[in-house]
């Protein structure tokens, strides 16, 4: 635990932390609505959206029911035509052998001609298992569930990344042994997986729920949610086989889920809480979500200011984030559990700010 101190207060030394800043960069907006309205859908709670692109338009899907866990809880998609989103449609609902479980955390990954949709069935983060299901049609139609091979869980937030020499690097995590992270590799398309040890103990450094940026010359970065008031950073040099060790960034995190994607034009964009969690303490509110901007993957700039309510017990969570085949950079997240809200922002009208110093980490 002493080696983990000494990191964060090496970080801290190294990157000073700075606050949220007020600069809210919305002329990057380009369009912003809800996916569907609360009272329109047959579910009161919805949570952990997830987005990908098709040929027919972008996809979104996310798990919606009486509240988490809840056994009634299913997995939902809706299409976007470039207009409005369609009606959401439940797509899979976690009845495996007489009994019905809740399904979790869809992530949607499209590869060739087919659109993958995993997810996770279970009544717990503790016990449940991987399973997906297949689109050929851009997610009208799709397969019955197959449940992943034992020991692979698939992405268990945020989407896969297709490296430049043909795998497939799958961000997963655990929860049964402390908060751990690995990655699930597959250099056949998906046909099998292999994955890695566990890349923390779950003790000193507790992380989950991955998103992973490629970076020049095949270097792989790891970005994680985390227990310890920062977003947490990893690295490998051969392409997601090793890693070195996780390091804080100078980025807060109060315990909430993160998404990135690495833009064509070679800049890291980020979707996060820039919320400050108390000293000694491991969660935090999610009433502010932001997105920040990098070229490096370590030096992080406000960007666009998404949400900001000054109510601690709204929560504007989970995002996802893609950038389309238009350049343009879609991002979908839950609204304070009652709906799931799309934004889209022009990369190329992102101006970006300093975060501004006045913000300071709690020590109380």
């Amino acid at each position: 635990m002493k080696t983990h101190a000494l990191i964060l207060l090496t970080m801290t030394m190294i990157f000073p932390l700075a606050g949220q800043s007020p600069y809210e960069g919305r002329q990057a907006v380009v369009r912003e609505e809800f996916i569907f309205r609360p009272g329109e859908v047959p579910f009161p709670s919805c949570h952990a959206s997830t987005v990908e692109e098709t040929p027919e338009g972008p996809v979104a899907a996310w798990f919606g029911g009486k509240h988490e866990k809840a056994p009634d809880v299913r997995i939902w998609v809706s299409r976007y035509d470039g207009r409005r989103w369609s009606r959401p449609r439940a797509v899979a609902d976690g009845r495996r052998d007489g009994q019905r479980y809740p399904t979790w955390n869809p992530v949607l990954f499209g590869g060739g001609d087919s659109l993958y949709l995993f997810f996770k069935v279970g009544p717990s983060p503790r016990t449940w298992w991987g399973e997906v299901m297949v689109s050929h049609d851009g997610g009208s139609g799709w397969s019955a569930p197959r449940r992943l091979p034992a020991g692979i869980l698939g992405p268990i937030k945020d989407k896969p990344i297709r490296t430049a020499s043909g795998w497939i690097l799958s961000p997963s995590s655990t929860e049964d042994h402390g908060w751990r992270v690995h990655l699930e590799l597959s250099g056949d398309g998906g046909a099998t997986w292999t994955k890695t040890f566990p890349l923390n103990d779950g003790k000193g450094v507790r992380l989950i729920q991955p998103t992973l940026l490629e970076h020049p010359g095949g270097r792989i970065q790891m970005l994680c949610r985390s227990k310890e008031r920062h977003i947490f950073t990893a690295w490998s040099q051969d392409g997601g086989l090793t890693w070195g060790p996780f390091l804080a960034l100078p980025l807060p995190n109060p315990n909430s889920g993160i998404d990135a994607v690495r833009l064509r034009d070679g800049r890291y964009l980020l979707v996060y809480n820039h919320v400050f969690c108390k000293k000694g303490e491991s969660w935090g509110d999610r009433n502010i979500l932001n997105v920040a901007l990098s070229d490096d993957g370590l030096h992080w700039q406000a960007a666009v200011l998404l949400e900001n309510d000054p109510d601690p017990d709204s929560e504007y969570s989970y995002p996802a984030v893609i950038q389309t085949s238009d350049g343009k950079v879609h991002i979908t997240y839950t609204w304070n559990r009652k709906t799931i809200k799309h934004v889209v922002i022009d990369p190329e009208k992102i101006v970006t700010r300093p975060f501004t110093p006045e913000g300071k980490w709690p020590e109380e």
